[in-house]
C-alpha cells in the first residue's frame, strides 16, 4: 500500500529532525578532514546509498512485489540516485553534477516534505531506506560542493532545467507506453503536494515556472552568498 506521512505530523517532524541532524553532522565534520579524507567519505556514502537501493530491490523482488511500471529507477529521485552512486567513479563530468546537486537537493527536499512510501508493508526497513536514500541524494551532492571542488557554473541552472525538460519529453510516451507515471509527468502523484497545481498537463507548466525559480534561486544561494560556500 502507500503510505503518506501527515504535513507537521508528529512523526513528519521527528524524521525530518533525525534526517537533518544526521546530515548535517556529515557536512560539519567534513570541515576536519582534508580533500582524501573527504573523497573517501563521499565514496563511503555513495557505496552505503547502492547498497541501500541493493537491498530495496532485493525486497522487491523476493516479496514479489516488483513491477516495472512501478520499480525502474526512472523516477526523478531514483535517477539522482544512481547518479550519486556512481558519480565519483567516473571521470568528473560538470554537467552530471550539476543536474544532480538541483534536481538531487530539491528533488529529495521535496520527498522529505511530502513523504509518499509506495509498496508500504509496515517494516521498518523500508520505512529507513525511504529517508535514507532520499538524505542521501540532499547529503552527497552537497559534500562535493563543499569538499571535493565539484562547482556550479554560470547557467548551470537553466541547463538543468534543460535536461530536465529532455527527460520529461522522453518520459511522457515511455509511460504511454509501460502504463506508468515515472517522473509524474502523466498525471500527478497522489500525496498533497503544494507544487502541484491543476490537472495534466496544466499543473507540468507551473511546475515548469516553479523549478525554474527553485533552481535560479538555490544557483543564487550556493553561489553569492557567502555563508553558504565553503
Amino acid at each position: 500500500m502507500d503510505y503518506t506521512i501527515e504535513f507537521l505530523s508528529i512523526e513528519w517532524i521527528r524524521n525530518l529532525v533525525i534526517i537533518f541532524f544526521l546530515a548535517s553532522l556529515f557536512l560539519f565534520a567534513g570541515k576536519f578532514f582534508n580533500k582524501n579524507q573527504n573523497l573517501i567519505i563521499a565514496k563511503s556514502l555513495s557505496v552505503f546509498l547502492l547498497l541501500i537501493t541493493i537491498f530495496h530491490a532485493s525486497y522487491l523482488l523476493i516479496y514479489d512485489l516488483w513491477d516495472v511500471k512501478e520499480h525502474l529507477p526512472l523516477h526523478l529521485c531514483s535517477i539522482n540516485g544512481v547518479i550519486c552512486c556512481f558519480i565519483l567513479f567516473m571521470p568528473k563530468n560538470k554537467n552530471l553534477f550539476e543536474f544532480n546537486f538541483y534536481t538531487g537537493i530539491i528533488g529529495g527536499a521535496v520527498a522529505l516534505l511530502t513523504p509518499q512510501l509506495n509498496d508500504y508493508d509496515g517494516s521498518f526497513s523500508q520505512y529507513i531506506v525511504y529517508y535514507l536514500s532520499h538524505g542521501l541524494i540532499i547529503l552527497i551532492p552537497l559534500y562535493l560542493y563543499y569538499y571535493l571542488n565539484f562547482e556550479l557554473r554560470k547557467l548551470s541552472w537553466l541547463r538543468a532545467l534543460v535536461f530536465l525538460n529532455i527527460l520529461t519529453a522522453i518520459f511522457i510516451p515511455l509511460n504511454s507506453y509501460l502504463k506508468s507515471n515515472y517522473m509524474y509527468v502523466n498525471e500527478p502523484p497522489k500525496v498533497d503536494n503544494p507544487l502541484i497545481i491543476g490537472e495534466w498537463p496544466i499543473y507540468l507548466i507551473n511546475l515548469e515556472v516553479i523549478i525554474l525559480l527553485l533552481f535560479a534561486v538555490t544557483y543564487f544561494i550556493f553561489t553569492k552568498i557567502s555563508i553558504f560556500k565553503s
